[in-house]
Protein backbone atom coordinates (compact mmCIF):
# COMPACT_ATOMS: atom_id res chain seq x y z
CA UNK A 1 0.00 0.00 0.00
CA UNK A 2 1.19 3.49 -0.84
CA UNK A 3 0.31 5.73 2.11
CA UNK A 4 0.69 8.92 0.06
CA UNK A 5 -1.68 7.70 -2.66
CA UNK A 6 -4.23 6.60 -0.04
CA UNK A 7 -3.96 9.93 1.80
CA UNK A 8 -4.47 11.97 -1.37
CA UNK A 9 -7.40 9.78 -2.43
CA UNK A 10 -9.08 10.24 0.97
CA UNK A 11 -8.52 14.00 0.84
CA UNK A 12 -10.02 14.26 -2.67
CA UNK A 13 -13.05 12.27 -1.58
CA UNK A 14 -13.57 14.35 1.58
CA UNK A 15 -13.18 17.60 -0.37
CA UNK A 16 -15.88 16.46 -2.81
CA UNK A 17 -18.15 15.44 0.06
CA UNK A 18 -17.53 18.71 1.90
CA UNK A 19 -18.17 21.02 -1.05
CA UNK A 20 -21.23 19.15 -2.34
CA UNK A 21 -22.70 18.72 1.15
CA UNK A 22 -22.34 22.43 1.87
CA UNK A 23 -24.06 23.38 -1.39
CA UNK A 24 -26.92 20.92 -0.78
CA UNK A 25 -27.47 22.15 2.79
CA UNK A 26 -27.36 25.83 1.78
CA UNK A 27 -29.87 25.21 -1.01
CA UNK A 28 -32.23 23.29 1.30
CA UNK A 29 -32.02 25.94 4.04
CA UNK A 30 -32.73 28.78 1.60
CA UNK A 31 -35.71 26.90 0.17
CA UNK A 32 -37.07 26.12 3.65
CA UNK A 33 -36.83 29.81 4.59
CA UNK A 34 -38.51 30.87 1.32
CA UNK A 35 -41.28 28.29 1.90
CA UNK A 36 -41.80 29.53 5.46
CA UNK A 37 -40.70 26.25 7.04
CA UNK A 38 -37.78 27.96 8.79
CA UNK A 39 -37.44 31.47 10.21
CA UNK A 40 -33.69 31.66 9.68
CA UNK A 41 -32.71 31.82 13.34
CA UNK A 42 -32.90 28.12 14.20
CA UNK A 43 -30.21 25.67 15.17
CA UNK A 44 -30.66 22.45 13.22
CA UNK A 45 -29.35 19.07 14.35
CA UNK A 46 -27.34 17.38 11.63
CA UNK A 47 -25.90 13.90 11.17
CA UNK A 48 -23.76 12.24 8.55
CA UNK A 49 -22.72 8.63 8.19
CA UNK A 50 -19.49 7.54 6.51
CA UNK A 51 -19.46 4.00 5.29
CA UNK A 52 -16.92 1.88 3.46
CA UNK A 53 -18.64 -1.41 2.74
CA UNK A 54 -15.52 -3.38 1.87
CA UNK A 55 -14.05 -2.47 5.27
CA UNK A 56 -17.26 -2.94 7.27
CA UNK A 57 -16.71 0.63 8.43
CA UNK A 58 -19.61 2.82 9.47
CA UNK A 59 -19.03 5.99 11.48
CA UNK A 60 -21.72 8.52 12.40
CA UNK A 61 -20.97 12.20 12.95
CA UNK A 62 -23.43 14.50 14.74
CA UNK A 63 -23.52 18.25 15.17
CA UNK A 64 -25.59 21.41 14.86
CA UNK A 65 -26.06 23.97 12.11
CA UNK A 66 -26.68 27.47 13.44
CA UNK A 67 -28.58 29.71 11.05
CA UNK A 68 -28.06 32.91 13.05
Amino acid sequence: MNDEVLNMSIRRFLKTVGVNSQLAIEKAVRKAIEDGKLKGSETLPVAMTLSVGALALEVKFDGDLKLD
